[in-house]
Order: structure tokens, then C-alpha cells, then sequence
């Protein structure tokens, strides 16, 4: 077996984000949580204020092996607009914004390789404003934050906002879907 890595992406709200990566094959864990902030142990109510300068994101554990950083990164710039300027639709703030926290110097490149494509072959008709940083600050959200789509596929935002966005991964990307 190899050895797993880890990566952080921030792609609005957390809840459609870990519902997407939890159907990936090769993605050992998925956990929801707050990133490259300054506050120590922030609560959610503490990132929705914007004043900590945490984003929501989710953990990805991953086996290399069978799943990419590339390939991961090709699911994150599918299921959200890395257009958008601190928010992702209906969710606005600076905990939403684009952003991908690496653990590797190979994670970096990729990320900042596929930026660069993106932007040369003008796949979006705005410029990409995804953050490539060092994950730094990391803190789980609360318990209830945690598969919060699987749990309540009927709530409304999840029907509207994240059901949607899995089914944009299912059908973009059936060769990662898990069996």
C-alpha cells in the first residue's frame, strides 16, 4: 500500500464540497473544517463572522495510487466557479472563497501548473481567483458540520446547492465515482 497525502480545498460551503469527495475513489477520509485563519479553535460562528480569516474546506486523505492530485484538483475546478471573488453563488464571504492548501511541494505545483492552463486555454471567461497556500491553522468543524449531506439529502440547501453538484461529479467523472 502507499502512503496517503493530504491536501485542503476551500470551494464555497463544505457541506457540497465533502459531499462530492466522499463518492471519489481513492479518498480514504473527507472532514469538514476551517483553514489558513489566524483565530485558534475557531466555531463556526466564529468563521461566518469573516473576521478570523478562516475559509470552510474539507480535508482530503487520499491514496495517490489511485486517485491524483491532478485528478482531484479536476473535480474541485468542475464542481465550483474558481471565478468568483469570495463567494460561491448564493454564499458570500471570505470563508468561501477559492482556495487549495497543500502539504507538498508537488501538490503546489500541480495546483499552480493547472491554474496557468486554465487560465492559457481561457477555460472560464473570468479570471481564476484560487488561492494556492500552505495549509496552515487547520481546525475540524464541529460534529454536526460532518457529512452533513449524507445525513440530510432531503434539507433544502442540500437538495438546491449540493445535490446538484454531486451529480455534476457523477456525471463529469463516472471513472472516479467508487463502485
Amino acid at each position: 500500500m502507499s502512503d496517503l497525502q493530504t491536501i485542503v480545498l476551500g470551494g464555497g460551503c463544505f457541506w457540497c464540497t465533502e459531499a462530492v469527495y466522499k463518492e471519489v475513489r481513492g479518498v480514504t477520509d473527507v472532514e469538514s473544517g476551517y483553514s489558513n485563519g489566524e483565530t485558534e479553535r475557531p466555531s463556526y460562528e466564529d468563521v461566518c463572522t469573516g473576521r478570523t480569516g478562516h475559509n470552510e474546506v474539507v480535508k482530503l486523505t487520499y491514496d495517490p495510487q489511485q486517485v491524483s492530485t491532478r485528478q482531484l484538483l479536476e473535480i474541485f475546478f468542475v464542481v465550483h466557479d474558481p471565478t468568483q471573488m469570495n463567494r460561491q453563488g448564493n454564499d458570500v464571504g471570505t470563508q468561501y472563497r477559492s482556495g487549495i492548501y497543500y502539504t507538498t511541494p508537488e501538490q503546489k505545483q500541480v495546483a499552480d501548473d493547472m491554474i496557468r492552463a486554465i487560465m492559457q486555454e481561457k477555460l472560464f471567461s473570468r479570471p481564476v481567483v484560487t488561492e494556492v497556500l500552505a495549509m496552515q491553522n487547520y481546525w475540524p468543524a464541529e460534529d454536526y458540520h460532518q457529512d452533513f449531506f449524507e445525513k440530510n439529502p432531503t434539507q433544502g440547501y442540500c437538495l438546491a446547492v449540493a445535490a446538484p453538484k454531486v451529480a455534476k461529479f457523477r456525471k463529469t467523472f463516472t471513472e472516479l465515482t467508487r463502485k
